[in-house]
Protein backbone atom coordinates (compact mmCIF):
# COMPACT_ATOMS: atom_id res chain seq x y z
CA UNK A 1 0.00 0.00 0.00
CA UNK A 2 1.28 3.45 -0.86
CA UNK A 3 -0.01 7.01 -0.86
CA UNK A 4 0.84 10.19 -2.73
CA UNK A 5 0.95 13.22 -0.44
CA UNK A 6 1.47 16.91 -1.16
CA UNK A 7 3.55 19.11 1.12
CA UNK A 8 5.79 22.10 0.54
CA UNK A 9 4.67 22.49 -3.07
CA UNK A 10 5.85 18.99 -4.00
CA UNK A 11 4.31 15.53 -4.17
CA UNK A 12 5.83 12.42 -2.58
CA UNK A 13 5.05 8.72 -3.04
CA UNK A 14 5.24 7.14 0.44
CA UNK A 15 4.72 3.76 2.04
CA UNK A 16 4.72 2.80 5.72
CA UNK A 17 8.29 2.79 7.05
CA UNK A 18 9.68 5.16 4.39
CA UNK A 19 12.01 7.99 5.37
CA UNK A 20 11.56 11.14 3.27
CA UNK A 21 13.02 14.66 3.21
CA UNK A 22 10.40 17.39 2.88
CA UNK A 23 10.53 21.18 2.98
CA UNK A 24 11.03 22.51 6.52
CA UNK A 25 8.09 21.92 8.87
CA UNK A 26 7.43 23.66 12.20
CA UNK A 27 7.94 20.60 14.39
CA UNK A 28 10.52 19.39 16.89
CA UNK A 29 12.43 16.11 16.67
CA UNK A 30 10.25 13.11 17.72
CA UNK A 31 7.02 15.10 17.16
CA UNK A 32 4.19 13.49 15.20
CA UNK A 33 3.11 15.26 12.01
CA UNK A 34 -0.05 14.63 9.98
CA UNK A 35 -0.26 15.15 6.24
CA UNK A 36 -3.89 15.73 5.29
CA UNK A 37 -3.32 16.62 1.63
CA UNK A 38 -3.50 13.09 0.26
CA UNK A 39 -3.68 13.05 -3.54
CA UNK A 40 -4.10 9.29 -4.08
CA UNK A 41 -3.98 5.95 -2.29
CA UNK A 42 -3.26 2.57 -3.86
CA UNK A 43 -3.97 -0.76 -2.18
CA UNK A 44 -4.27 -2.79 -5.35
CA UNK A 45 -6.72 -0.30 -6.83
CA UNK A 46 -6.06 3.42 -7.21
CA UNK A 47 -8.33 5.76 -5.23
CA UNK A 48 -8.35 9.49 -5.98
CA UNK A 49 -10.46 12.64 -5.49
CA UNK A 50 -13.47 12.20 -3.18
CA UNK A 51 -12.42 8.63 -2.27
CA UNK A 52 -9.43 10.00 -0.34
CA UNK A 53 -10.97 13.22 1.01
CA UNK A 54 -10.74 12.05 4.64
CA UNK A 55 -7.46 10.13 4.33
CA UNK A 56 -4.36 11.18 6.29
CA UNK A 57 -0.75 10.08 6.57
CA UNK A 58 1.06 10.31 9.91
CA UNK A 59 4.79 10.39 10.48
CA UNK A 60 7.45 11.13 13.05
CA UNK A 61 10.05 13.88 12.67
CA UNK A 62 13.50 12.29 12.80
CA UNK A 63 15.75 15.24 11.97
CA UNK A 64 15.81 18.94 11.11
CA UNK A 65 18.69 20.03 8.95
CA UNK A 66 20.08 21.88 5.98
CA UNK A 67 21.19 20.43 2.66
CA UNK A 68 24.61 20.77 1.06
CA UNK A 69 25.57 24.23 -0.15
CA UNK A 70 24.68 25.23 -3.70
CA UNK A 71 26.90 27.91 -5.22
CA UNK A 72 25.17 30.63 -7.26
CA UNK A 73 27.59 32.59 -9.45
CA UNK A 74 26.45 35.56 -11.51
CA UNK A 75 28.74 37.00 -14.18
CA UNK A 76 28.41 39.59 -16.92
CA UNK A 77 31.25 39.75 -19.39
CA UNK A 78 33.09 42.95 -20.31
CA UNK A 79 31.64 44.90 -17.38
CA UNK A 80 33.63 43.52 -14.48
CA UNK A 81 30.49 42.31 -12.70
CA UNK A 82 30.57 39.03 -10.82
CA UNK A 83 28.81 37.94 -7.67
CA UNK A 84 29.19 34.70 -5.75
CA UNK A 85 26.46 33.54 -3.39
CA UNK A 86 25.71 30.31 -1.54
CA UNK A 87 22.43 28.74 -0.43
CA UNK A 88 21.57 25.87 1.92
CA UNK A 89 17.96 24.67 1.79
CA UNK A 90 16.35 23.70 5.10
CA UNK A 91 14.64 20.30 5.30
CA UNK A 92 12.77 18.03 7.70
CA UNK A 93 13.37 14.28 7.67
CA UNK A 94 10.16 12.35 8.38
CA UNK A 95 9.55 8.63 8.92
CA UNK A 96 6.12 7.55 7.68
CA UNK A 97 4.33 5.60 10.39
CA UNK A 98 0.77 4.99 9.17
CA UNK A 99 -1.46 5.57 6.15
CA UNK A 100 -5.03 6.14 7.38
CA UNK A 101 -7.31 5.41 4.43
Amino acid sequence: MYAIIATGGKQYKVSEGDIIRVEKLDAEVNDTVTFDQVVAISDGTMKVASDVASATVTGTVMNQGRAKKVIVYKYKRKSGYHKKNGHRQAFTQVKIEKINA
